[in-house]
């Protein structure tokens, strides 16, 4: 209740929540996507209702809907479709949320093939965009795809939910 006593989280509330699980690791760049993800509506906040549809999704929801969440997290900009600068924007955030395992310029270069990777892999058309369908397909496909890119997703609503009980 004291992170969000009008029942409303702000994104700086849940950036603060996270920099508290991942004390050596950088929140910011993560925070944004997934607070992105959550708030639904638009309106700079996640209010209840949207608490409880990422929690429902994330804990219960088929790996389709599942994977609808993760695609609207990578899909930064809103556009529908998700390119290779998204990609690396997002395992980047979740490369800086870890910490300091190890050295930034070292992180930087794995977290930016990895995801170069993974993009090559998904995009079958190769015309350097990934639609909602080839990332949900390429998921689907490969089980340990699917469990890399749908853990930020899981993560977040993990310790968002932890955060709330808590209060």
């Amino acid at each position: 209740m004291r992170d969000c006593p009008n029942g409303e989280l702000t994104r700086e509330s849940f950036i603060q929540i996270y920099k508290q699980f991942f004390p050596k690791g950088r929140a910011e760049n993560f925070c944004e996507h997934v607070f992105r993800a959550f708030d639904t509506d638009k309106s700079g906040k996640i209010d209840f209702k949207e608490f409880l549809q990422a929690i429902n999704i994330t804990s219960q929801g088929t790996p389709d809907t599942k994977l609808e969440m993760a695609f609207r997290m990578y899909d930064c900009n809103g556009d529908g479709s998700i390119d290779d600068n998204e990609m690396r924007r997002i395992i980047t955030a979740i490369y800086e949320l870890i910490g300091d395992e190890i050295d930034q310029p070292e992180r930087q270069i794995e977290a930016e093939e990895r995801a170069m990777n993974i993009f090559t892999m998904m995009d079958k058309n190769s015309d350097g965009i990934l639609s909602r369908e080839e990332f949900i397909g390429g998921c689907l496909n490969d089980e340990q795809l699917y469990q890399l890119l749908t853990q930020s997703s899981r993560l977040a609503e993990e310790r968002e939910s932890q955060s709330s009980l808590e209060d």
